[in-house]
């Protein structure tokens, strides 16, 4: 990441045309990718119904990728939706989002941050397994599939 470049966080609704085309391209960069039984992706709509904490970086003022945050009370935080755009991939964006969503997180009292991702993304699995998330059995209402990964974050 170049330091004379402007990094903003800044949350935003699911349904907000910034999101909806970050989301938008998330969902046809997975789509070859899995299976459609294997993925489960929330709707724009229904993170918005759900109340997703949702968040979009920007470099440079334009959209560079969101991730958002659905609470199950203070239990435990979904991660979901993280998503960089490929031209923004490799400058830290990634990490510099996660650690805003958990930092949000732990401001709201979430013991424990949980998230769903695929074994055909490298960097994603990676990421998060250097930033502290362990491996733990499906969560909520996902079942095993053997092409998804599953990870915990317990609150410092």
């Amino acid at each position: 990441m170049t330091d004379d470049v402007p990094i903003t966080i800044t949350p935003e609704r699911p349904d907000t045309p910034d999101s909806l085309a970050l989301i938008a391209e998330l969902s046809r960069y997975i789509a070859p990718l899995y299976p459609h039984d294997s993925e489960h992706g929330l709707t724009p709509e229904e993170m918005v119904r759900e109340g997703v904490a949702f968040f979009i970086i920007r470099s440079n003022g334009i959209p560079a990728g969101c991730g958002g945050v659905r609470f199950q009370g203070t239990e435990y935080g979904e991660i979901m939706r993280m998503y960089i755009r490929p031209e923004y991939r490799g400058q830290g964006l990634g990490k510099i989002v996660l650690k805003h969503l958990e930092e949000y997180s732990w401001e709201h009292g979430v013991k424990s941050l949980r998230l769903k991702t695929g074994i055909y993304q490298p960097e994603a699995l990676g990421l998060y397994e250097r930033l502290g998330y362990r491996l733990i059995p499906p969560f909520g209402s996902y079942r095993a599939h053997p092409l998804n990964r599953y990870y915990e974050k317990i609150r410092p």
